[in-house]
């Protein structure tokens, strides 16, 4: 039974709310969250990158850091730039990216839940990027980024949302990249109830994106229940800033891979090594056509694999998945990226820049070689969740991407 809770949402003002929405924490570099919050003094930014307010090259783990963004996260307080509701509610976050519509529940998730694997993960958290949100949420008393969250599509859900969203919308705007941003309070207490109880009889709950925030909010719960002595569960630590999407409008995009050099080895040599375990030939195709196959690019050309039968286990839930047949038959053996997580020799670009940035950084020499992938499934992603299992690392890209800012959750 997953629990979500309303919440007292700290929100910017309503002539705001388009300059204070900003991109998440770990989507830009601290040169790009810079020059896009130049001239902006209520970017989100200010806060999720605080760094962009202290001189290039400071230590991002630094105490300044941190120290910093509550400087920031103060301010905007203080000038009224973010006010807090005056009640307990739900919000609801509709986003629309070309002919792709998806909207959310915003809410309170329960780190019971996730404890207790209500809420299903499908991802390893980083011990160095799980405390550095964990120091952002302490250092603020604030959960200021929201973990994406899904469930399996329930009609009854849906029309709760509907019903919620007649309502009228407290703020929608355009960002700079096409994505369309409309955002809606619910605070009826009857409607609040009915959703809060809809919620209840799912099973269960999956973090589609934002592991480490999850995971560093569960630990800050466990540590101040331990310092509480009248802990009753209901307090706001027991729950974190999620959005909530119905699995029917998850939008995924491939991870797609480079690789610096090719371990030694001419062409030659790699091509036939990769005719072990697959079926290959130019194509002018830059997108794989079906599952198990891929494209890749080098010196200039594009090439068609195809994984051979039997290269690998097609009824297991991770050893089945495409990232897993190009690790396990490709990049392991032939080129020696034996583990994706910490090898510096390959990389990983989101679809969303497309294949025009594989043949980039190929062409210039950075990178030896490019492989282009279909994007993982959410039938995928739930059949590793609901297994217990861990999906290999850089699976799956959420678009569009959720903005910071438009609702905080104070957890003090």
């Amino acid at each position: 039974m997953a629990r979500i809770e309303p919440f007292q949402g700290l929100r910017p003002r309503k002539d705001l709310a388009e300059k204070v929405a900003a991109p998440p924490y770990d989507v830009l570099s601290s040169e790009e969250a810079r020059e896009l919050a130049k001239g902006n003094p209520y970017s989100f930014l200010h806060v999720g990158k605080p760094e962009i307010d202290l001189p290039a090259g400071t230590d991002l783990y630094s105490d300044e850091v941190y120290a910093k963004a509550k400087e920031n996260f103060t301010r905007f307080i203080g000038e009224k730039a973010l006010q807090q509701d005056g009640k307990k509610c739900f919000y609801i976050y509709k986003q629309i990216w070309g002919e792709h519509v998806q909207v959310g529940l915003v809410a309170g998730a329960s780190c019971q839940d996730y404890q207790d694997d209500v809420i299903k993960k499908h991802e390893l958290t980083r011990e160095d990027k799980e405390l550095d949100r964990l120091r952002h949420i302490e250092t603020l008393d604030a959960q200021t980024g929201p973990v994406f969250l899904t469930y399996k599509r329930v009609e009854a859900v849906d029309r709760l949302i509907e019903k919620a969203m007649a309502m009228g919308p407290e703020n929608d705007f355009l960002t700079y990249d096409g994505v369309r941003h409309i955002f809606f309070v619910v605070d009826d207490p009857a409607l609040v109830a009915a959703i809060r109880e809809e919620f209840s009889r799912l099973d269960v709950l999956y973090v589609a994106d934002g592991h480490h925030r999850s995971a560093a909010a569960t630990k800050i719960k466990a540590r101040r229940q331990q310092q509480n002595p009248g802990h009753s569960g209901d307090e706001e630590y027991n729950f974190f800033l999620a959005v909530i999407f119905p699995h029917n409008q998850m939008k995924i995009l491939p991870y797609n891979r480079l690789v610096k050099d090719l371990n030694g080895m001419c062409k030659a040599e790699f091509f036939a090594k990769v005719a072990e375990s697959f079926d290959y030939g130019e194509t002018d195709d830059k997108v794989p056509a079906g599952p198990q196959e891929f494209c890749l690019y080098i010196a200039g050309k594009w090439y068609r694999l195809r994984a051979k039968p039997g290269s690998f286990d097609a009824a297991d839930a991770i050893a089945s998945l495409d990232v897993s047949i190009l690790q396990n038959n490709l990049l392991d053996p032939v080129l020696g990226i034996g583990n994706p997580r910490t090898d510096k020799r390959i990389d990983f670009v989101g679809g969303i820049r497309g294949t025009a940035e594989l043949e980039k950084k190929v062409d210039s020499g950075a990178f030896a070689v490019a492989f282009s992938l279909r994007p993982t499934t959410i039938e995928q992603l739930f059949a590793v969740a609901d297994a217990g299992k861990i999906m290999p690392p850089k699976s799956t890209w959420f678009e569009p991407k959720l903005k910071d800012g438009l609702v905080s959750h104070l957890i003090d």
